[in-house]
């Protein structure tokens, strides 16, 4: 903008200011890059606030621009490829750049700024369906508006419940085939009243609608007066618990007197055979790249997975009834799981030998907000065993060898609303990556009139877990991005099918076994899989690179838990979410494909997804290939998931096939054990 008038120059004037006072912050360790897919830091935030601040200026509600989504613009893969190739690091990092979702004027901003020049070197204004993922500041103030709201309090007056113990909270409401749509939310609300476990006392049948755009109610129903659930039972803080306690765990000491095994450079984490990056996206929460293992034969680092992260998390409730009906959330592109992101407690949520990294997101307002213990990485001895042996076989010989485990965990948290989700990335000395995901948390329950089981007549859509309180039945899918470049970027999908075969020979005994039949898919219909439909072994491949014996090496995906979407396919949510429809996809790499749900996920009709992009059927053999993998639970509440939920874990693996000369940990020795006199192994006899 020219900014000609003394207005403007006092305008320039302010920005420039502010320019050489974050330029002096900079100045710090903090904003020093030596990794171009760091995340941004908290500077680099306050400048794209200050940037785009200046080209666009606010005065009033109607012309007030928030934040949505701030993060880093990655360059191209290609440029960040020859960055690392560079042995001798003598070409500069490429230069940082912010995308940035912005609401202005009630229109969706998409917005590139570019650091070294200080400017925003592209603007779009959004045009199709959806809305952008919603921030803290929005539903806070949205769960508010409730209480200055006349027939919401005649509500309370008519249960005779007291205003000061209530609580609201928001909720997505999808889309179910309207033509148009506003940017909206519901509010639903809660009874604390001496517990702290709200989620578990529902103000059932009350419910508004919120325009967050305009920031007011627009609707509001009360349809039926529903008892309130008990408090009694519902608490779950330590201090508030009373005797008898139990069971009593004994503590375990574990201590490295030689510090950790590993080593932390920024953002960049090298243990034992493994090398890579971890990074943090207010959206997707920890992002794993440029994994690389050691090969101790080939004696070099050697290329496994280029970026992985959680894409998407659908959850999906099977009440169809009018009050909730329209419950399924998108907990990646409508809540953020990265800004949703806890604080981890040390000792509890992490053992006592964890290091910790913070995080850093953007508000709306752009101001930076910290995540302090946002991560913790630390080495697991949990007695597992790597492999052995035992023979017996020898004359006048026993062979007993045995190799204890060590794994690395990279682990976050997300609390999303009622739900905590726990995500582990573990790497393994064998090559194995474990992906993990611990559900916990409190259920998101409705109310209802039983008190016993024996009393209802009606599918009530759930499981009675007490008086009054039914935990609905709901699922739970984990979209994983995983852009694997398996010792390079040319990789092929290739299902091996175990296959029966009939025996004609009369000379054996045997009437038939399997075996395996490889197809090496060509085009993405080829690589859609449901697991557990067909016995097959799933691998990506390098066709390009085979081990001396002639194998092609290749990590194969081990799946766990496997879900399938129950709903009809013109279901709408199950159109939103028909990234769920296989376990697997493949695809080739894009830049702009990240979102499995789409990039605006609120209030979206289902055209910006993996399953559209897949319908191009593009070739995908020999070519650079992202593998999407769906995990998940069908979740059938019980009374041991109330007041709290313990953990209910699934996850899966990525092993190497073929991919080393021989077994890669052979060599590897149990880690020595400590001079403890006192610590004996105990012998207990029967």
């Amino acid at each position: 903008k020219n900014l000609t008038t003394i207005g403007g120059i006092k305008m320039k004037f302010i920005f420039f200011s502010l320019f050489f006072l974050l330029m002096l912050l900079c100045s710090s360790t903090e904003c020093t890059h030596p990794h171009p897919l760091d995340p941004l830091t908290p500077s680099e935030l306050n400048l794209v606030r200050t940037i785009i601040h200046k080209s666009y200026q606010t005065s009033t509600k109607h012309t007030n621009l928030t934040f949505q989504y701030v993060g880093l613009h990655e360059p191209d893969k290609h440029v960040i490829q020859s960055w690392i190739s560079s042995k001798t690091k003598t070409i500069p990092p490429p230069p940082r750049q912010a995308f940035v979702i912005a609401r202005f004027q009630k229109q969706s901003l998409e917005i590139t700024v570019d650091f070294p020049t200080l400017s925003i070197i592209s603007t779009k204004i959004y045009k199709g369906h959806g809305y952008p993922m919603l921030t803290f500041d929005e539903q806070i103030i949205a769960s508010q508006l409730p209480f200055t709201f006349e027939p919401f309090k005649h509500s309370l007056n008519k249960r005779g419940l007291n205003i000061s113990h209530v609580l609201c909270s928001t909720f997505t409401v999808g889309w179910f085939g309207e033509e148009k749509t506003k940017r909206t939310l519901k509010i639903k609300c809660y009874y604390m009243n001496g517990s702290a476990n709200f989620y578990m006392r529902p103000l059932e049948g009350v419910a508004a609608v919120v325009d967050l755009d305009e920031m007011k109610i627009v609707g509001y129903s009360d349809k039926h007066v529903v008892p309130v659930p008990k408090g009694e039972g519902t608490e779950y803080r330590a201090s508030k618990m009373k005797p008898p306690f139990g069971p009593k765990l004994k503590g375990i000491t574990v201590d490295q007197h030689d510090g950790p095994g590993f080593t932390i450079q920024g953002h960049s984490i090298s243990w034992a055979n493994w090398v890579f990056h971890l990074g943090f996206d207010i959206r997707a929460g920890p992002i794993i790249s440029l994994a690389s293992i050691y090969d101790l034969a080939k004696q070099k680092y050697r290329e496994v997975l280029y970026k992985g992260f959680i894409s998407e998390v659908f959850v999906t409730y099977q009440d169809p009834t009018e009050e909730w009906y329209y419950t399924s959330y998108f907990d990646c592109g409508e809540f953020g799981f990265g800004q949703s992101m806890s604080s981890l407690q040390p000792f509890n949520d992490c053992p006592a030998n964890a290091v910790f990294i913070d995080a850093y997101y953007s508000g709306s307002d752009g101001i930076p907000v910290m995540i302090s213990n946002a991560f913790c990485i630390f080495e697991k001895y949990a007695g597992d065993i790597m492999w052995r042996h035992t023979e017996i076989g020898i004359p006048n010989e026993v062979i007993n060898e045995v190799r204890s485990d060590v794994s690395l965990i990279v682990r976050a948290v997300s609390t999303v609303g009622n739900y905590d989700y726990v995500i582990d990335w573990e790497f393994k000395p064998s090559g194995s990556i474990k992906l993990g995901v611990g559900l916990t948390g409190i259920l998101e329950v409705k109310a209802g009139t039983y008190t016993n089981t024996d009393q209802t007549k009606d599918d009530m859509y759930g499981t009675l877990l007490a008086d009054n309180t039914i935990g609905v039945y709901h699922d739970h899918f984990i979209t994983y991005y995983l852009d694997l470049d398996i010792d390079g970027e040319a990789n092929s999908f290739v299902k091996a099918n175990l296959e029966k075969v009939t025996v004609k020979d009369q000379k054996t005994p045997r009437k038939s076994y399997w075996t395996v039949v490889k197809e090496t898919a060509k085009t993405e219909n080829d690589a859609r899989v449901n697991i557990g439909l067909k016995a097959s072994e799933l691998v990506v491949v390098n066709p390009n690179k085979k081990t001396k014996l002639g194998n092609t090496i290749g990590y194969r995906l081990v799946p766990g838990s496997v879900v399938h979407p129950l709903l009809v396919s013109d279901d709408y949510p199950q159109i939103r979410s028909a990234f769920t429809n296989y376990n697997v996809w493949v695809t080739p790499y894009n830049k702009s494909e990240k979102w499995a749900g789409g990039l605006y996920v609120d209030h979206s009709r289902g055209d910006d997804t993996l399953a559209v992009w897949n319908l191009r059927d593009r070739e995908i053999e020999n070519k650079d290939i992202v593998l999407w993998y769906t995990m998940g639970f069908h979740h059938v509440p019980s009374q041991e998931d109330f007041p709290v939920m313990p953990t209910l874990s699934g996850g899966f693996e990525l092993r190497p096939t073929n991919f080393f000369e021989s077994n890669p940990v052979l060599k590897t020795k149990s880690p020595e054990p400590m001079n403890c006199p006192n610590c004996t192994s105990q012998h207990y006899y029967g």
